[in-house]
C-alpha cells in the first residue's frame, strides 16, 4: 500500500492529484522543461557565433534569436503535445505560455553578456552564468520532481557541457583561422 503524505481531507484533482502534484505538473515541470532547452540548446550557436565573429553584438543577436525561436516552437509543441484532459497537466496553452517563457529565460540568461562591447569580459560572464543556470536546474529538478541531486547535476552539467563544447569548436572550425 502506497505510503500516505498528504492528509485525508486534502482536496484532489478529478485525476487525484493534489495541489502541489497539479503545481507541479501544470507550472514547474513546464517551466523547467522551457528552461533546460533555452539553457542547452542556445549555448551552440551562441559561443559558435561569438568565436566565428568575434563580435559581442553579432553574438548577442543570435542569442536573442535563438532564444525567442525556441521559447516559440517550445511553447508551441508543449502546447499541441497534450491537452492536458487525460494527463491532468492543465491547460495546453497556458503550459505553452509558461514553457515559452522558461525557454526565452534559459537562452537569454547567457546571452545578456553579449551586450557588453568586450568579447573576452562577455565571454567569462556568459561562462559563469551557464553554470548557474545549470546548478540552478539541477537544483529544480531534485527539489521539485524528487531526482537524486547527484545524479542530476551530473546529468544537467554533463548534457550542458558537452552541447557548450560543441558550440566552441564549431566556431573556431568554422573561423577557418
Amino acid at each position: 500500500m502506497p505510503e500516505q503524505t498528504q492528509g485525508a481531507d486534502e482536496a484532489r484533482t478529478p485525476l487525484g492529484h493534489t495541489a502541489d502534484q497539479a503545481r507541479v505538473l501544470q507550472v514547474v515541470q513546464p517551466f523547467l522543461l522551457g528552461l533546460m532547452d533555452g539553457s542547452v540548446s542556445t549555448l551552440a550557436p551562441l559561443f559558435a557565433a561569438a568565436e566565428l565573429t568575434g563580435s559581442t553584438h553579432d553574438a548577442f543577436y543570435v542569442g536573442l534569436a535563438a532564444s525567442v525561436g525556441a521559447g516559440i516552437s517550445m511553447g508551441l509543441a508543449e502546447a499541441l503535445s497534450d491537452d492536458g484532459k487525460i494527463s491532468g497537466r492543465g491547460n495546453p496553452w497556458t503550459r505553452g505560455a509558461i514553457t515559452a517563457l522558461g525557454t526565452i529565460i534559459g537562452g537569454m540568461g547567457h546571452t545578456l553578456p553579449f551586450l557588453l562591447t568586450d568579447l573576452r569580459t562577455a565571454l567569462l560572464l556568459a561562462y559563469v552564468i551557464v553554470v548557474l543556470e545549470l546548478v540552478a536546474i539541477a537544483w529544480i529538478r531534485y527539489r521539485y520532481m524528487q531526482s537524486p541531486l547527484g545524479k542530476t547535476i551530473l546529468q544537467v552539467i554533463g548534457g550542458g557541457g558537452i552541447v557548450f563544447v560543441i558550440g566552441l569548436l564549431l566556431g573556431r572550425l568554422g573561423g577557418g583561422e
